[in-house]
C-alpha cells in the first residue's frame, strides 16, 4: 500500500497538485452545510433550506454538462474565469439576505445562480487525472487519492463550519464558504494541473455526446441513487441533532462519516484486487446500507457517530470504483463531458437526497431521511449489478 502511494507522489507536480486541488475543493464541504444552517437561522424552515441547497445543487448539475462540452472544444480557461466571477458574487446575495430583508423566492434565485455558475472544479480535477496517469493501475490509486481529498473536505470543512457555528452563527460559516469559493479557481490554476490538459483530437461530434455510450448511463444510474443516499444523510445528521437541541452535532456526524469514508478510500487506493472493478461496486454499495438501516435504531449521537464512521468506510471505495470507470469508458473526444454527466448525477443525487430528506424530516423525524438514504443505497446497488453483468 506505501509503496504504490510513495511511487504516485513521486512523479512531477503530482503531490502539489493534490495539495492545492483538496485545497480548491473545499466549497464543496462547506457551502451546502453553511447555505443549510444559514437560511434555516434565517426563515426558520429546515424544508426551505433543504430546498434551497437542492436547487443550488441541481443547478449546477444541469451546468455542468454545457460548460464540460465547451471545455472539450475549446479548453478550460474560459469557463474558470466565468465562473470565479460569478458565483461568488450570487453567494455574498445570499449572505446578504438578511440586511437586503429579500424574500425567499429571491434567496432561492440566488442559490440558483450560484449552483449554476460554481466552477467547475471537481469535474476538471478529475479529468486532469485521466491525463495524466495511462496506466489504469496508477490511475485508481490517484482516483483513491481524489476520493479521500474529498473526504477530507467533507471532514475539515463541516468541522469549522461547526465551529463557527458554535463559537459565532451560521451567517458567518456561510461567509467562510464565500471565501473558499472565491479561492478555488485561483487555487486550481496555481496547482499546475491545467499543464496535463490535452486538447482532444477533431473529430465529429453529436448531441448526445458521451450519453450514446450505454455503460455510462447505467454508471450515472448507479452513481444517482448513490449520492441520494449521501445527501439524506447530509441534511439527516443536523436533523437529528435539532431532535437533541445541540446543533454542534449535525456538522460533527458528518465529519465522523467523512474520516470513515476517507480510511476506506485510503485502504482501497493501495489494495491489489482480482475482482473487477464493475463486481466490486455492488459490493461496497450493498454493504452500504446495512449502518444505513441501523441509523435508524439509535438515539444516541455517539451510536449514531459510530455508525456513521462504519456507513463512511464504504463511501470513497464506491466513488473510486465509479470515477475510475467514467475514465475507462469515456469517448476521447468527451472525456470532460463524461466526467461533467458524472458530476451531474452526483450532484443532482446529493441535491434531491437533501431536498426530499429535508421534507421526510419533518413529517417523520430525522429516521424519515435515514430510510431515504438506506433505500437509495439499495437501489445503487441494484443498478450497479447491473453494470457488473454488461
Amino acid at each position: 500500500m506505501l509503496s504504490r502511494y510513495s511511487t504516485l507522489f513521486a512523479e512531477a507536480g503530482v503531490a502539489r497538485f493534490a495539495l492545492l486541488a483538496f485545497l480548491a475543493r473545499l466549497p464543496i464541504g462547506t457551502l451546502g452545510i453553511a447555505t443549510l444552517l444559514h437560511v434555516q437561522a434565517l426563515t426558520g424552515s429546515i424544508a426551505f433550506a433543504g430546498s434551497v441547497v437542492g436547487a443550488q445543487m441541481v443547478a449546477t448539475a444541469g451546468m455542468a454538462p454545457v460548460f464540460g462540452r465547451i471545455i472539450d472544444r475549446r479548453g478550460p480557461y474560459g469557463i474558470l474565469t466565468l465562473t470565479a466571477l460569478v458565483a461568488p458574487a450570487a453567494i455574498l446575495l445570499v449572505y446578504f439576505a438578511g440586511p437586503l430583508a429579500l424574500t425567499r423566492a429571491a434567496i432561492l434565485a440566488a442559490a440558483i445562480a450560484s449552483g449554476a455558475f460554481m466552477p467547475p472544479v471537481p469535474t476538471l480535477i478529475r479529468t486532469l487525472w485521466r491525463y495524466r496517469f495511462d496506466d489504469e493501475s496508477r490511475r485508481r490509486t490517484a482516483y483513491a487519492v481524489d476520493s479521500v481529498g474529498i473526504e477530507l473536505t467533507f471532514t475539515l470543512g463541516p468541522a469549522l463550519v461547526g465551529w463557527l457555528v458554535a463559537v459565532a452563527t451560521p451567517r458567518a460559516a456561510h461567509l467562510l464558504a464565500f471565501v473558499f469559493t472565491l479561492c478555488a479557481v485561483p487555487l486550481l490554476i496555481a496547482s499546475g494541473g491545467l499543464r496535463w490538459w490535452k486538447a482532444p483530437a477533431t473529430v465529429a461530434r453529436d448531441l448526445l455526446g458521451p450519453l450514446r455510450t450505454r455503460k455510462l448511463l447505467v454508471l450515472y444510474a448507479t452513481t444517482f441513487a448513490l449520492t441520494t443516499s449521501f445527501g439524506a444523510i447530509e441534511v439527516g445528521y443536523p436533523g437529528f441533532a435539532g431532535t437533541i437541541d445541540v446543533a454542534v452535532w449535525g456538522p460533527a456526524l458528518i465529519a465522523v462519516c467523512s474520516v470513515g469514508s476517507a480510511l476506506g478510500g485510503i485502504a482501497y487506493g493501495g489494495m491489489h484486487f482480482t475482482r473487477p472493478v464493475e463486481r466490486q461496486i455492488p459490493l461496497s454499495v450493498g454493504l452500504l446500507a446495512l449502518p444505513l438501516a441501523l441509523h435508524m435504531t439509535t438515539t444516541s449521537p455517539w451510536g449514531l457517530a459510530v455508525l456513521a464512521f462504519v456507513a463512511g468506510l464504504m463511501i470513497a471505495p464506491s466513488l473510486t470504483g465509479v470515477t475510475l470507470l467514467v475514465s475507462r469508458y469515456a469517448p476521447s473526444q468527451y472525456v470532460t463531458e463524461a466526467f461533467t454527466w458524472s458530476q451531474t448525477a452526483i450532484v443532482t443525487g446529493v441535491g434531491c437526497g437533501m431536498a426530499l430528506g429535508g421534507a421526510l424530516i419533518e413529517r417523520f423525524g430525522p429516521n424519515g431521511a435515514f430510510a431515504l438514504a438506506m433505500i437509495a443505497a439499495l437501489v445503487s446497488a441494484a443498478f450497479a449489478l447491473g453494470l457488473a453483468r454488461r
